[in-house]
């Protein structure tokens, strides 16, 4: 089988099993057996476990923050350079709950590895995590401009309460659909979307913000 052939046959087994059994639970020889491929393949195209499912989950990040980085680029050339707030949290988290749910991607194989990377902890994709965030600040700094007058401090709570939402959502969806006896549409992506966004907006614009800086007006006395 050629390098190249042989490379993508173990990325595709290594996706899929992870997707179907989780981390902890796969190993090597599991992923080599279904690529139909020796260990030593494994070995020299990723030199081990760790490395390949970092690999998997970097080729997926990198196509959901370029989704998101197109959608903010069009927010701002909308708005002549400045977003509206709504614009800027619709593009964080919109492509990520649309790749994870819905009808449709619950069932791919990509999705269903991604909403494993989000349940399941494990080091080399917190890494990464922690380490690939230069697309973030660029969201950042798009808040800064939509709304100058609130503090670095609230704008990157935001941020993160945003994101938190994003990932709670696609984590604990089934959990969501059996509290609200399927009163909470779990295949209504825009709808979730567009509830996110709106608590957020709401939380840098309104009375949560206000209520954050009374609280650190009361903290510096």
């Amino acid at each position: 089988m050629p390098s190249d052939h042989t490379r993508t046959a173990i990325l595709s087994a290594a996706e899929r099993l992870y997707a179907e059994r989780g981390f902890a639970d796969v190993t090597l020889r599991d992923i080599v057996a279904a690529a139909d491929v020796n260990l030593a393949a494994v070995n020299y195209h990723f030199g081990s476990k760790d490395e390949l499912i970092a690999e998997l989950f970097v080729t997926r990040s990198l196509a959901t923050n370029r989704e998101r980085l197109n959608e903010l680029k069009a927010a701002e050339a909308a708005g002549g350079g400045r977003a509206g707030i709504d614009a800027i949290l619709r593009a964080l988290v919109g492509p990520t709950l649309r790749g994870c749910l819905g009808p449709d991607r619950e069932r791919s194989t990509a999705a269903r590895f991604m909403i494993r990377a989000s349940i399941e902890s494990v080091p080399p994709i917190r890494r990464i995590k922690n380490r690939e965030i230069d697309h973030l600040r660029k969201f950042a700094a798009a808040m800064r401009r939509s709304l100058p007058d609130r503090s670095e401090v609230d704008l990157y709570w935001g941020l993160h309460f945003a994101l938190a939402m994003a990932h709670q959502t696609i984590r604990d969806s089934e959990r969501l659909t059996k509290l609200s006896e399927g009163l909470c549409d779990l295949n209504d992506v825009a709808g979730i979307i567009d509830r996110i966004v709106a608590i957020s907006v709401k939380a840098l614009t309104g009375g949560a913000a206000r209520v954050a800086d009374k609280v650190s007006v009361q903290r510096a006395r």
